[in-house]
Parts: C-alpha cells; structure tokens; sequence
C-alpha cells in the first residue's frame, strides 16, 4: 500500500492531505480560527451549567470557548456548579455544541488546561514513518481532496452514493445491471463497495449512524461483517450490526471532527464559502501563484470587499508581491487572480 501525506502551511490555515493507493482518505484543518477548548482531545477544567437528566448527562461551560455535552453514565454524578475536568471526544457540528467526556473533578475557573494534539501527532499516528510533501504540491493536493468529497466513489462494474442527512448517513451501492444475477460479481462488487464508501466517509469527516444498501439480498452475514471490519476497521467505538433481510447492513460510527462541509460551506448545496473561508482560499491561490513563478513581480487577488478585508492580514504576510483589490461585482466564493 502506498501512501502519500501533503503538508500545506497557508497563513491562517494548517492543511495536510492523505492519499492511499491513490485515493484521497483523510483531510485535515488546523485553523487559526479555532476555538482552542473545542478541537478534539483538549483537555479544559468546566462548570456544570446545567442538568440534562433525560439524555443522561449535563452541559457545561468551558469559559470563553462556550459550552459543551458531557455524559454521565456508570454511576457518574456532577451537580450543577461542580467543577470538573473534561476532554473533547467530539467536536461542534450542525446545531451540536461539542461532546467532552468526565476526567475527574476539578478546581479553579474554566479554562483551557491542554491543547489538543498538533496535526503532526496525528499525521505521525495515521501515517508513520511518512515525509510530507510540501510547497506547491501540497496546494494543489488539499484542492484535490476537496473536489474528491464532492464526488460519488466509482467503482469497478458499478456505482455507489453516499449522502448524510440530518439523522443518518446512506450508502446505495449498485451494479451494473448485466452482472446483477451473478453472484460472484455481486459480492465482489459489495466488498469494493464498502471500502469506497468507509473511505469517503473518513474523508468527509463524517460519523453516527450508517445504513448501507448492498447488492441484492440473502446474504452470507458474516463474510459481510468481515468485508466491513475490513472497510471501517475494528476500533471498539464502531458498532456493527447484522444485514437485515431488506440487504441492508448498519453500523455506527463515532463522530470526532467537524464535517468537512460544514468547515467549508455556508451552503454545502451550493459550494457556497464562508466568507472567512473565501478569505483563506484567496490567501492559498496567491500563495500558489506565487510559487508558481517566483520571478513575478506582484500577485492581485480581486475579490468581494468583504473578503478583502478578512484576507487582508493573511495576504500580507505572504510578503510584498502578494495583493488584494476589492471587487464587489464578484459572489463570496469568487475571486480573480491577476499576474504581472
């Protein structure tokens, strides 16, 4: 198997890609935006604001950072005041504040106690012994993993959709219609199915619960379980259950990091950035020109005065050559970039 890491530093934005055999499986962010008490794995003193009995648990304050779901489960018991020492198992999503999990109790203000693990820790745990590629390639890399979770997996002989809602995640994978009665091609088609759809789910960044619709039905339910471990892999966390008799396996999955749409998009249907994203985009295109020929003696970037603003303190420290001009007749998500 091989396997390529790319390390893109644009101001304001640490961005590492991922590919396997080619395909793009995880994309990673580290932003300047981020609210430190609330990426996954810090570790914050909090206090119980208030009790959510019916969800067997209780929300909490982490100070500046906001609030978050902790749940109490086992015996766990934290009234509202306690002060208590959390960790982030599960970052913001939707209308989702962050999930953290019971350390022990605590004392003091609310405050940020350990940062969550630095990208490279988690480039060196997903991908160990890998040298990043950066520069250039990396621009270009971090662009491709996002146009690749835009995009349905393909795969041999067939096709697969895979769509989040607000309750689920669904997986259709299909055949072409001239190998549907034939066994053998049906279930090597759901095994290639499955590997496609585990990998497009980690790099959308995506979790809870999955329904997959396989290929036909009366299926062998423990070759299915083995072809998904495979896929999705044996962490503890996921939970897999049977193929029922519709020919639908479910499974669930757990949710860590913000949804990679959600990161991007204020509209995911549109594509549409947020403006502090488009600012960021801006940023990495004039980087990339920039690389592109160092011989230039000025990049502009045009784009909505809006953008410009919240780009302009990235763009400057790309150094003299790199420029901004306002231009409102241009949409959020548009900017033009102009070489001389």
């Amino acid at each position: 198997m091989s396997v390529e890491v790319f390390l893109d530093d644009t101001p304001g934005e640490l961005r590492a890609a991922i590919r396997r055999d080619g395909h793009f499986e995880h994309l990673l962010i580290e932003s300047g935006r981020d609210d430190p008490q609330t990426r996954l794995g810090a570790r914050s003193v909090a206090r119980v604001r208030q009790a959510a009995p019916g969800l067997k648990g209780a929300f909490v304050d982490l100070g500046p950072g906001g609030e978050a779901f902790m749940s109490l489960r086992g015996g766990l018991d934290a009234p509202v005041g306690a002060k208590v020492e959390v960790e982030v198992v599960s970052e913001r999503r939707a209308m989702k504040t962050p999930v953290v999990r019971w350390i022990g109790p605590a004392s003091g203000e609310p405050r940020l106690l350990t940062p969550a693990p630095p990208l490279a820790e988690t480039l060196a745990r997903l991908a160990p012994g890998v040298t990043p590629v950066t520069g250039k390639a990396a621009i270009e890399a971090g662009w491709a993993a996002v146009e690749d979770s835009r995009t349905h997996p393909v795969i041999q002989g067939g096709s697969i959709a895979v769509e989040r809602t607000r309750a689920m995640v669904t997986v259709d994978i299909d055949l072409n219609s001239h190998d549907m009665a034939r066994g053998r091609e049906r279930d090597a088609a759901n095994r290639r199915g499955l590997l496609e759809a585990a990998r497009a789910i980690r790099l959308r960044r995506w979790g809870g619960l999955v329904a997959i619709d396989l290929i036909g039905v009366g299926h062998d339910g423990a070759a299915i379980l083995k072809a998904a471990k495979a896929a999705f892999g044996d962490d503890p966390r996921i939970v897999y259950g049977p193929v029922n008799r519709f020919g639908v396996l479910q499974l669930a999955l757990p949710w860590e990091r913000t949804p990679l749409e959600e990161i991007l998009y204020r509209d995911p249907h549109l594509q549409a950035f947020w403006p502090h994203q488009a600012a960021q985009e801006v940023t990495r295109r004039i980087k990339f020109e920039l690389l592109s020929d160092t011989t230039r003696a000025r990049v502009t970037a045009r784009c909505p005065d809006q953008v410009a603003r919240l780009a302009a303190p990235l763009v400057a420290q790309l150094g003299p050559r790199a420029h901004l001009k306002p231009d409102d007749s241009l949409r959020i998500s548009e900017h033009v970039v102009e070489a001389e």
